[in-house]
């Protein structure tokens, strides 16, 4: 092409720059418009509601539940949050309160010491579970709800506080410290067997990584050489830390995940930055359809390295990045602002919410459009619909008259009925149900209401109600009532078929009485079919390299 003809080519690509330009500046002036045009009309709704309403309304209130409704338009994660709600906000992100350091709820009537945690002012002081709170300092408690009674144990760092409680048939009163409570990330850790440690992560909050470095440390200084990590029931947290977690595990260098939005500045790749402390110590790591987001990083990305057997169920589902924005009167909004993709390139994210918005109704991703990516070691991964599990465990199933029991507290109360007659246990390992307590446990039964329905019985009742509605129903209407009557349960028959279960529930509820949230978690694991798996792959370290290792095609 001649230097002339190029010449004539300038002005008309500078044209379809400038119209270009053009057109991008008049899409955002017309998306800038419409949000102040939309604005202007909501503050004058507001208002004239304000002003014309034949009652008095609250605008704190009705702004409020506005901006919540909009919100929830978009997804479960974004979220409005105003001063009066920073508090707990922070104790969602940082673990961090001032208060007695309890956890508190409602077992009947009134609020109670449902778990006092260890090391802190409530424990300190000799509060323990089911202690029902009659008084905070000058206030009486009786007719108050949970947060209300949670509200007045709350407070500044360092001021007193006074509690009245009813133990058993004893009126006690504490004098207490509030102190500023840190709530564990990883609640208990321990030895499975003289060579397999355990690591419990509850959360994801400040410190999360140091807590499993240091669980991690001291396991391995007993002479630990393979490890459970435990990640079921995790919600998730802090990016960063689930972050530093997969760094314990994996050299220095390696991409761990990668955050991806609208806007260049939350695009951002987090790699590992410190010398590992084992790379080489065999690990399972546990989920469950509760662990979500930060946990399902942590496990998604030691699968993709192919550093971990994965074993339980298929996890949550949360591949979305939420960061929070300073609002003026010192309000917050978090909001969705990326997706995250693990190492193998995958984003695990299960609901599509743009469908859902379009459509009404939630969308997951179909399986059909469910990408396949690689590991390290080259097996095959999907994305969009969760982590699964290298190895699959069933759920427990658990009798409804084991739920019926829990549910009705029946439990809870037999326990702590249990602890004031007995002052102590000893080890948990060793501990079991005293010979004939069972049976003194069903006679305390024999005094209180707890019926319930079977899964059996449910079917028989909604073919009753089917079979009704057709016209030869009288001619069959014997079979179904004698049906009815045989599948009737029998309460006093199913404490026995269902003895095992019921005493391992009722067992973990007496330990947690004398060795609180470390040891209810403790005894938890003994007939726990997912830690058992764990420990069946870690004594057999060929099935685990089998596991990790490819299949060829």
């Amino acid at each position: 092409m001649s230097k002339i003809k190029k010449t004539k080519w300038v002005p008309v690509l500078a044209g379809l720059l400038f119209l270009t330009g053009m057109l991008a500046f008049t899409v955002k002036n017309d998306r800038l418009f419409a949000i102040a045009k939309n604005i202007d009309i909501f503050a004058t709704l507001v208002r004239e509601l304000d002003s014309y309403y034949v009652d008095e309304i609250d605008p704190d209130e009705l702004v409020g539940v506005g901006i919540q409704a909009m919100l929830e338009e978009l997804d479960p994660y974004t979220e409005y949050i105003p001063e009066e709600n920073s508090d707990e906000f922070r104790l969602m992100t940082t673990g961090e309160y001032g208060g007695i350091g309890a956890l508190i709820g409602s077992r009947g009537n009134g609020s109670m010491i449902l778990m006092p945690y260890t090391g802190f002012p409530a424990q300190n002081a000799g509060l323990k579970i089911a202690d029902k709170i009659l008084m905070v300092d000058t206030t009486v408690v009786a007719d108050k709800n949970t947060s209300q009674v949670s509200e007045l144990l709350k407070g500044p760092e360092n001021t007193p506080v006074k509690v009245q409680v009813l133990r058993d048939q004893d009126t006690l009163a504490f004098e207490l410290v509030r102190k500023k409570i840190s709530l564990k990330n990883v609640p208990y850790y321990g030895k499975l067997d003289e060579r397999t440690g355990y690591i419990k992560l509850s959360d994801f909050t400040t410190n999360a990584s140091s807590e499993v470095r240091n669980a991690l440390v001291s396991l391995k200084e007993q002479g630990v050489d393979r490890l459970v990590l435990d990640l079921r029931d995790n919600p998730g947290g802090l990016l960063s830390e689930a972050v530093e977690i997969v760094n314990l595990f994996i050299p220095k260098g390696k991409e761990v995940v990668k955050t991806i939005g609208k806007i260049e500045s939350v695009n951002h790749t987090y790699k590992t930055t410190k010398t590992p402390i084992d790379k080489n110590i065999p690990l399972v790591v546990l989920i469950n359809e509760r662990s979500a987001s930060a946990s399902e990083i942590v496990a998604g990305a030691l699968q993709d390295y192919d550093r971990a057997v994965l074993v339980g169920r298929k996890s949550f589902g949360k591949g979305l990045v939420q960061t929070t924005i300073p609002l003026t009167y010192n309000s917050q909004m978090k909001v969705t602002t990326a997706k995250y993709y693990i190492p193998s390139g995958r984003c695990i994210q299960a609901i599509d919410y743009a469908l859902s918005r379009e459509e009404g109704e939630i969308y997951s991703v179909p399986d059909s459009l469910r990408k396949a990516f690689k590991t390290q070691n080259g097996r095959t991964v999907l994305d969009g619909a969760g982590i699964e599990p290298d190895e699959l465990v069933p759920a427990p199933t658990y009798a409804p008259i084991t739920y019926s029991l829990v549910a009705g507290n029946h439990v809870f109360d037999y326990a702590t009925q249990f602890f004031y007659r007995n002052p102590e246990i000893g080890p948990i390992e060793n501990f079991n149900l005293p010979e004939g307590e069972y049976d003194q446990f069903v006679n305390w039964l024999s005094e209180r209401d707890y019926d319930y329905t079977t899964y059996l019985e449910k079917s028989v009742e909604d073919m009753k109600k089917l079979a009704e509605q057709t016209p030869y129903y009288e001619e069959i209407k014997a079979q179904v009532e004698a049906l009815e009557e045989r599948v009737m349960h029998n309460k006093e028959q199913d404490l026995i078929n269902f003895k095992e279960e019921i005493q391992k529930v009722l067992r973990e509820e007496i330990v947690s009485r004398y060795y609180f949230q470390e040891g209810m978690i403790q005894a938890g694991l003994q007939k726990d079919s997912v830690v058992d798996k764990a420990k069946e792959l870690l004594t057999a370290p060929k099935n685990m390299q089998s596991i990790l290792t490819a299949k060829s095609e």
